[in-house]
Protein backbone atom coordinates (compact mmCIF):
# COMPACT_ATOMS: atom_id res chain seq x y z
CA UNK A 1 0.00 0.00 0.00
CA UNK A 2 1.19 3.48 -0.81
CA UNK A 3 -0.23 6.40 1.12
CA UNK A 4 1.11 9.92 0.92
CA UNK A 5 1.90 12.16 3.88
CA UNK A 6 1.90 15.92 3.51
CA UNK A 7 4.69 17.72 5.35
CA UNK A 8 4.13 21.41 6.01
CA UNK A 9 7.16 23.72 5.98
CA UNK A 10 6.31 25.09 9.40
CA UNK A 11 3.73 24.45 12.12
CA UNK A 12 0.77 26.63 12.83
CA UNK A 13 -2.65 27.89 11.79
CA UNK A 14 -1.61 28.65 8.21
CA UNK A 15 -1.95 24.91 7.54
CA UNK A 16 -5.51 24.57 8.82
CA UNK A 17 -7.41 24.58 5.52
CA UNK A 18 -5.07 22.03 3.95
CA UNK A 19 -4.98 19.81 7.06
CA UNK A 20 -8.80 19.80 7.16
CA UNK A 21 -8.97 19.01 3.43
CA UNK A 22 -6.54 16.11 3.85
CA UNK A 23 -8.36 14.74 6.91
CA UNK A 24 -11.77 14.89 5.24
CA UNK A 25 -10.48 13.27 2.05
CA UNK A 26 -8.82 10.45 3.98
CA UNK A 27 -11.96 9.89 6.07
CA UNK A 28 -13.94 9.53 2.84
CA UNK A 29 -11.38 7.18 1.26
CA UNK A 30 -11.27 4.91 4.32
CA UNK A 31 -14.99 5.26 5.11
CA UNK A 32 -14.16 6.54 8.58
CA UNK A 33 -17.19 8.06 10.28
CA UNK A 34 -15.60 9.84 13.27
CA UNK A 35 -13.52 13.00 13.28
CA UNK A 36 -11.99 14.26 16.54
CA UNK A 37 -10.97 17.91 16.30
CA UNK A 38 -8.87 19.75 18.87
CA UNK A 39 -9.82 23.41 18.81
CA UNK A 40 -9.60 26.29 21.27
CA UNK A 41 -12.38 28.32 19.67
CA UNK A 42 -14.32 25.83 17.56
CA UNK A 43 -13.40 27.52 14.28
CA UNK A 44 -11.57 24.47 12.90
CA UNK A 45 -14.55 22.27 13.80
CA UNK A 46 -16.88 24.63 11.97
CA UNK A 47 -14.93 24.07 8.73
CA UNK A 48 -15.68 20.33 9.01
CA UNK A 49 -19.48 20.64 9.15
CA UNK A 50 -21.67 19.12 6.45
CA UNK A 51 -19.42 16.20 5.60
CA UNK A 52 -21.60 13.44 7.06
CA UNK A 53 -19.12 12.73 9.85
CA UNK A 54 -19.65 12.33 13.57
CA UNK A 55 -17.71 15.34 14.86
CA UNK A 56 -16.21 15.61 18.32
CA UNK A 57 -14.79 18.96 19.40
CA UNK A 58 -12.19 18.72 22.17
CA UNK A 59 -11.53 22.09 23.80
CA UNK A 60 -8.98 23.30 26.30
CA UNK A 61 -10.14 22.71 29.84
CA UNK A 62 -11.71 25.64 31.65
CA UNK A 63 -8.86 27.44 33.42
CA UNK A 64 -6.25 26.64 30.76
CA UNK A 65 -5.55 30.31 30.04
CA UNK A 66 -6.42 31.54 33.54
CA UNK A 67 -8.60 30.67 36.54
CA UNK A 68 -12.21 30.24 35.46
CA UNK A 69 -11.52 31.22 31.83
CA UNK A 70 -13.28 29.16 29.12
CA UNK A 71 -11.86 29.87 25.65
CA UNK A 72 -14.81 28.13 23.98
CA UNK A 73 -17.52 30.74 23.78
CA UNK A 74 -21.04 29.61 24.62
CA UNK A 75 -22.45 30.95 21.35
CA UNK A 76 -20.00 28.77 19.35
CA UNK A 77 -20.76 25.75 21.57
CA UNK A 78 -24.50 26.22 21.02
CA UNK A 79 -24.07 26.63 17.26
CA UNK A 80 -21.89 23.54 16.84
CA UNK A 81 -24.01 21.39 19.15
CA UNK A 82 -27.10 22.43 17.17
CA UNK A 83 -25.27 20.99 14.14
CA UNK A 84 -24.68 17.66 15.90
CA UNK A 85 -21.15 18.24 17.15
CA UNK A 86 -20.32 16.59 20.47
CA UNK A 87 -18.25 18.87 22.71
CA UNK A 88 -15.70 17.72 25.29
CA UNK A 89 -14.21 20.17 27.77
CA UNK A 90 -12.20 18.39 30.43
CA UNK A 91 -8.75 18.01 31.94
CA UNK A 92 -6.20 17.07 29.31
CA UNK A 93 -4.96 13.52 29.45
CA UNK A 94 -1.27 14.43 29.66
CA UNK A 95 -1.61 17.40 31.98
CA UNK A 96 -3.77 17.54 35.07
CA UNK A 97 -2.24 16.49 38.36
CA UNK A 98 1.17 15.66 36.84
CA UNK A 99 1.50 19.22 35.55
CA UNK A 100 0.40 20.61 38.89
CA UNK A 101 3.12 18.55 40.60
CA UNK A 102 5.76 19.74 38.14
CA UNK A 103 4.75 23.38 38.62
CA UNK A 104 4.61 23.09 42.42
CA UNK A 105 7.45 20.68 43.18
CA UNK A 106 9.59 20.54 40.06
CA UNK A 107 10.60 17.43 38.22
CA UNK A 108 8.96 15.49 35.42
CA UNK A 109 6.20 12.93 35.84
CA UNK A 110 5.06 9.97 33.70
CA UNK A 111 2.27 11.66 31.71
CA UNK A 112 4.54 14.57 30.88
CA UNK A 113 7.30 12.20 29.78
CA UNK A 114 4.82 10.60 27.36
CA UNK A 115 3.74 14.05 26.15
CA UNK A 116 7.35 15.16 25.57
CA UNK A 117 8.06 11.92 23.70
CA UNK A 118 5.07 12.39 21.40
CA UNK A 119 6.09 16.01 20.76
CA UNK A 120 9.18 14.60 19.06
CA UNK A 121 6.75 13.96 16.17
CA UNK A 122 5.28 17.45 16.59
CA UNK A 123 2.85 19.16 18.95
CA UNK A 124 -0.10 18.49 16.63
CA UNK A 125 0.60 14.74 16.55
CA UNK A 126 0.60 14.68 20.36
CA UNK A 127 -2.66 16.63 20.43
CA UNK A 128 -4.33 14.23 17.96
CA UNK A 129 -3.49 11.22 20.11
CA UNK A 130 -4.35 12.90 23.41
CA UNK A 131 -7.71 14.26 22.27
CA UNK A 132 -8.74 10.95 20.69
CA UNK A 133 -8.10 9.09 23.94
CA UNK A 134 -10.01 11.77 25.86
CA UNK A 135 -12.97 11.49 23.46
CA UNK A 136 -12.97 7.70 23.83
CA UNK A 137 -12.84 7.93 27.63
CA UNK A 138 -15.81 10.32 27.53
CA UNK A 139 -17.81 7.88 25.41
CA UNK A 140 -18.03 10.30 22.47
CA UNK A 141 -16.48 7.86 19.98
CA UNK A 142 -16.83 4.08 19.94
CA UNK A 143 -14.12 1.73 21.14
CA UNK A 144 -12.17 -0.23 18.54
CA UNK A 145 -13.21 1.96 15.60
CA UNK A 146 -10.70 3.97 13.55
CA UNK A 147 -11.01 7.73 13.73
CA UNK A 148 -9.37 10.68 12.07
CA UNK A 149 -7.95 13.23 14.49
CA UNK A 150 -7.02 16.84 13.72
CA UNK A 151 -4.69 18.76 16.01
CA UNK A 152 -2.32 21.64 15.86
CA UNK A 153 0.48 23.71 17.24
CA UNK A 154 -1.00 26.66 19.10
CA UNK A 155 -4.00 27.71 17.01
CA UNK A 156 -5.51 25.97 14.00
CA UNK A 157 -4.69 22.49 12.70
CA UNK A 158 -1.45 21.24 11.20
CA UNK A 159 -1.61 17.50 11.87
CA UNK A 160 -4.02 14.70 11.01
CA UNK A 161 -3.80 11.05 12.00
CA UNK A 162 -5.73 7.86 11.38
CA UNK A 163 -5.77 5.93 14.64
CA UNK A 164 -7.63 3.60 16.96
CA UNK A 165 -7.34 5.16 20.40
CA UNK A 166 -7.35 3.04 23.53
CA UNK A 167 -8.81 4.15 26.84
CA UNK A 168 -6.41 6.11 29.04
CA UNK A 169 -5.96 3.15 31.40
CA UNK A 170 -4.75 1.16 28.37
CA UNK A 171 -3.10 4.12 26.61
CA UNK A 172 -0.22 2.13 25.12
CA UNK A 173 -2.68 -0.04 23.17
CA UNK A 174 -3.46 3.00 20.98
CA UNK A 175 -2.68 2.19 17.34
CA UNK A 176 -1.62 4.89 14.89
CA UNK A 177 -2.27 3.70 11.35
CA UNK A 178 -1.32 6.78 9.36
CA UNK A 179 0.10 10.25 9.71
CA UNK A 180 -1.83 12.10 7.00
CA UNK A 181 -0.08 15.42 7.51
CA UNK A 182 2.19 17.18 9.99
CA UNK A 183 4.75 19.96 10.04
CA UNK A 184 8.27 19.03 9.09
CA UNK A 185 10.41 19.68 12.11
CA UNK A 186 13.75 21.44 11.72
CA UNK A 187 16.86 19.54 12.67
Amino acid sequence: MEVSTKYFNKPGPGNTAEAVRIALARAKELEIRYLVVASNSGSTVETCLGQGLNLVWVTHHVGYTGPGVDEAEQEKRDFLQAHGVKVLTTTHLMAGIDRALRIKAGGLYPAEIVAHTLRMFGQGVKVCIECSVMALDAGLIPYGVPVIALGGTGRGADSALVLKPAHSNQFFDTKISEICCKPRLDF
